[in-house]
């Protein structure tokens, strides 16, 4: 079995890992391993590259067979986080997403060293981890047992090219709509459920991006490890 750590964003990102990927990953020889930032029981966040180091390099040096991976939301990321000041607000996703991902890769092998960094997966969410529910509207509504607001989330993914466009901002961040429709959103446990019902398939279908980080894991089942 390969092992892959996979650091989260959060709560939420740590739950979607174990309800939707670990399964489906293990069929394929695949051990996915979540954990968040931090001390056991801390809710995450506070990505500054100096706190990931540490993560990345003890998984990838403690245990020279395993991968390690990230789930953060762009829309999270601090402005001192590696390639985030470099972005252009009018850029494509795959733009910006390159742009964090490679810089970040950049300073993760000044640390650690090219050898070890064959074994890390870079993957930043564009722009949050809510805008992989919108690859379904009616299910979306359904897992959150809201089937009353269908109509106003498929609006919502109607006006945009695919659910990883959906906005980067304090007020139109896919979880900020959420909750402009849902007073008291419970992020991890309505996440995890609507997930479930929205499926991985609608999911890669629908988001390029987040399609082409499950890829490349599903890659390291043929590195010979």
């Amino acid at each position: 079995m390969i092992r892959v750590h996979v650091i989260c964003e959060g709560q939420s990102e740590e739950a979607f890992v174990k309800e939707l990927l670990q399964e489906p990953f293990l069929a394929q020889g695949i051990i996915l391993l979540p954990a968040l930032i931090g001390k056991p029981g801390h809710k995450g966040g506070n990505f500054k590259f100096e706190r990931l180091l540490p993560e990345i390099k003890n998984r990838l040096l403690g245990d020279s067979d395993c991968y390690c991976t990230t789930f953060f939301d762009f829309y999270g990321l601090p402005a001192s986080f590696p390639g985030k000041c470099d972005v252009v607000a009018n850029e494509s996703i795959t733009r910006k997403s390159s742009r964090v991902n490679d810089a970040l890769v950049i300073k993760l092998t000044e640390k650690l060293g090219v050898d070890t960094m064959r074994r890390f997966i870079p993957f930043i969410q564009m722009y949050e981890f809510e805008g992989l529910l919108f690859s379904d509207p009616e299910k979306m509504a359904s897992g959150m047992d809201r089937n009353d607001l269908v109509e106003k989330f498929q609006q919502i993914a109607n006006n945009f090219e695919t659910p990883e466009h959906i906005n980067n901002s304090a007020q139109t961040a896919p979880s900020k709509r959420i909750l402009n429709l849902i007073r008291g959103y419970e992020k991890p446990l309505m996440g995890a459920l609507a997930a479930l019902e929205v499926g991985l398939d609608s999911m890669r279908e629908n988001c390029e991006l987040f399609d082409q980080w499950l890829s490349n894991i599903e890659a390291v089942a043929g590195d010979g490890h």
